[in-house]
């Protein structure tokens, strides 16, 4: 996969991701997950292991954060340092890890139908 990109050829890079569910030892759950319950989002596309399920209490608290963690962020930034999200019930002691995986390329053109400003006046003169 390339993942070289240029201002000029309409490219961005986003990360991929993996989100798993971690708890101490022993602990109960109330999210209904388990301890290694994950998904991965590839791009837009969200991934489930077949026959697993994500609550979608879980998933509604997770998502505002996803999209800012699939972008290059500076090392300073704590969306770079900062891999635990706890569970959006106050007494469930779970935590969801977001690990970058890989990077993936897309093209502002093939993303939407808008055309990006920069192209816009070229096609308007």
């Amino acid at each position: 996969m390339n993942t070289t990109t240029t201002p000029d050829d309409g490219a961005f890079t986003l990360y991929d991701l993996r989100v798993e569910v971690v708890a101490p030892e022993g602990a109960k759950l109330y999210c209904n997950a388990k301890v290694g319950d994950h998904f991965e989002l590839r791009g837009e596309m969200l991934h489930l292991p077949e026959g697993q399920g994500f609550s979608i209490y879980s998933l509604g608290a997770l998502l505002p954060l996803l999209a800012a963690k699939q972008r290059p962020t500076d090392a300073n930034d704590w969306m770079s340092t900062d891999a635990e999200v706890a569970c959006p019930d106050p007494h469930c002691p779970s935590r969801f890890r977001i690990t970058r995986t890989a990077t993936r390329v897309f093209r502002h053109a093939d993303t939407t139908a808008v055309v990006h400003p920069s192209k816009a006046s070229k096609q308007n003169p």
